[in-house]
């Protein structure tokens, strides 16, 4: 693929290849013939027309990269892709390069938000392509930059950062590191997190494209002299590739607990997953309680302490007494604390509720919880609600806003100190670094992914609690409603999984663990530093370029 801009000069002059284009009235005071906006707008279609669609097939590549396809070369395909598509263009053609790319991107990862509305799914891919809209323009004017490879890779680092906090929050999903959770990228979480797995992915990308770039300058005029920059650029991505084999993932266990998930399974997926009331704490329950038959029975061992998903409390057991009864029934069959998901009425807020998880005794009953920090826009609250619901009707299917909360969720259940993270939480980094960083010696993401069943977003979430074991040395229990729940070792190995949309129980030893990781002590450092350098190196070239013209513009006086 060449490299270097295809705006030429015979566009924006009046000369061609075989001398100058004469104008019409030549001689007369007549202005120029200009070509129309529509033969303009035809022209630049063409022109970037191969461009565009190479631009999409390397989107599609990326979603295909992530869960549940775990095609996870093609994140470093797509990243070199990208590189060279971008590479020697203007600002603006790397612009509309970066969101051709994006869109279709996006919309792979996130199709299966469909259950809400096809509209919702091109609005948000809309949205989130805006952010590789500005990456596409920035890796266009950091082309020309000697070590273009490693601003490129800070660079995805900055988009990343932004995306991952912007608007109301931000939307983490899609991060090359998600796409590489199994993948020889997958050790460097240990010592710098997520943001040092995309680091890694993109600059070996960046020196792919590198490497591609000066095998094509080779083409009928080949030497072995001509080819080092390509041997040397493909080395170094091999390089950055392997790594994370040297990179220490800690699992030694200080202890032990014997944990036990229930899955209780819900009547139907999509926006009407909830069925009848109590329907769901009863599945809970009843699982719970044949799990106590068993263990009355020699037939399993008793956990030390039982984990419930998110909402497997399908009413407020506060203000509800059937479901506190029935709760406190299977609690004390089991005879061990159990971690219980439920929505709670906000004692003072009318219309808000809180989405907690409550360790509930045998003996005390309902005690210590931890209620979502980070509740999602648009689907657990609804941003300027009296407005937007007088246009999008479907916002009223989101009849109440998630409080949210202000503390970690470490949580003594039973002789486990646990970190409890609320299912979208998983996918933020300082929610997750400031659970572990209180205490958590292992990590419970309870979740309710039926809304989305059987839609690939359960196995892209999976993918994230698999991260997130590597990157804190912690064992990762994801207790799911109607699946998937899995028990994750902290070298990101599953060894228990649940189906989706099955009930069970998932009996397991799981490592608890003091140790922290490199990356729980340098915290968010390394995001900031690589991002501040991915948008210094913006600068730098944005002043090189007009320092360039400027010095073309005395040259020609």
């Amino acid at each position: 693929m060449p490299s270097g801009s295809d705006t030429t000069e015979e566009a924006v002059s009046d000369t061609s290849p075989d001398g100058p284009v004469p104008h019409a009235g030549t001689g007369s005071t007549a202005e120029p013939a200009r070509p129309g906006r529509a033969r303009r707008l035809a022209a630049l279609i063409r022109r970037e027309a191969l461009r565009t669609g190479l631009a999409a097939v390397s989107g599609i590549a990326l979603g295909l990269a992530f869960p549940p396809y775990d095609l996870w070369p093609l994140s470093v395909v797509a990243v070199a892709a990208l590189s060279l598509l971008t590479r020697g263009r203007t600002a603006r053609q790397g612009a509309w390069t970066g969101f051709a790319f994006g869109l279709p991107f996006f919309l792979i990862l996130l199709k299966w938000l469909h259950v809400v509305g096809w509209d919702a799914v091109f609005g948000l891919s809309v949205a989130e392509a805006l952010f590789l809209t500005l990456l596409g323009a920035a890796l266009a004017v950091t082309s020309r930059l000697p070590g273009g490879p490693l601003w490129a890779a800070c660079l995805w680092v900055a988009e990343e950062w932004a995306r991952d906090r912007l608007p109301f929050g931000g939307f983490p999903w899609g991060r090359l590191a998600f796409a590489n959770t199994g993948s020889p990228f997958t050790p460097l979480a240990a010592l710098g997190g997520a943001p040092l797995v995309t680091f890694a992915v993109a600059l070996a990308g960046a020196l792919l494209a590198v490497c591609a770039a000066a095998l094509w300058q080779l083409r009928g005029n080949g030497s072995l002299r001509r080819a080092v920059p390509a041997l040397e650029a493909f080395g170094l991505a091999a390089a950055v590739t392997l790594a994370g084999a040297v990179v220490p993932v800690p699992t030694k266990a200080d202890d032990t607990a014997d944990i036990a998930v229930v899955q209780g399974n819900v009547q139907q997926p999509g926006m009407d997953f909830l069925g009848r009331p109590m329907m769901i704490t009863d599945n809970h329950a009843t699982a719970t309680e044949k799990l106590a038959a068993d263990v009355k029975a020699g037939r399993a061992r008793k956990p030390d302490l039982v984990i419930w998903p998110e909402n497997s409390s399908d009413l407020d057991p506060y203000k509800y007494p059937q479901a506190y009864d029935r709760i406190d029934e299977a609690v004390k069959a089991i005879g061990v604390p159990v971690l219980v998901g439920a929505l709670i009425d906000h004692p003072s807020k009318k219309g808000y509720v809180f989405n907690e998880g409550i360790v509930w005794d045998p003996k005390k009953g309902p005690g210590a919880s931890y209620t979502k920090q980070h509740p999602v826009p648009f689907g657990e609250y609804v941003p300027f609600r009296e407005q937007l619901s007088k246009i999008i009707t479907r916002f009223q299917r989101v009849p109440r806003d998630f409080y949210p909360g202000d503390h970690t969720g470490v949580l003594h259940v039973g002789p486990a100190r646990l970190g409890d993270v609320i299912c979208f939480e998983v996918a933020y980094d300082q929610i997750v670094h400031d659970t572990v960083d209180a205490g958590a010696r292992a990590l419970v993401i309870q979740t309710n992914n039926a809304t989305y069943g059987r839609s690939g977003q359960p196995e892209q979430q999976l993918a994230m609690s698999k991260l997130r074991a590597v990157e804190h040395g912690r064992a990762v229990v994801t207790a799911a409603t109607s699946g998937i729940s899995a028990v994750v070792a902290p070298d990101g190995k599953i060894t228990h999984r649940i189906p989706e949309f099955t009930q069970g129980v998932v009996s397991a030893r799981i490592p608890l663990r003091d140790e922290t990781t490199l990356a729980d002590r340098v915290g968010a450092a390394p995001e900031w530093a690589l991002a501040i350098v991915g948008l210094l190196s913006c600068a730098v070239a944005v002043v090189a370029g007009r320092r360039g013209r400027t010095k073309d513009e005395k040259g020609q006086q």
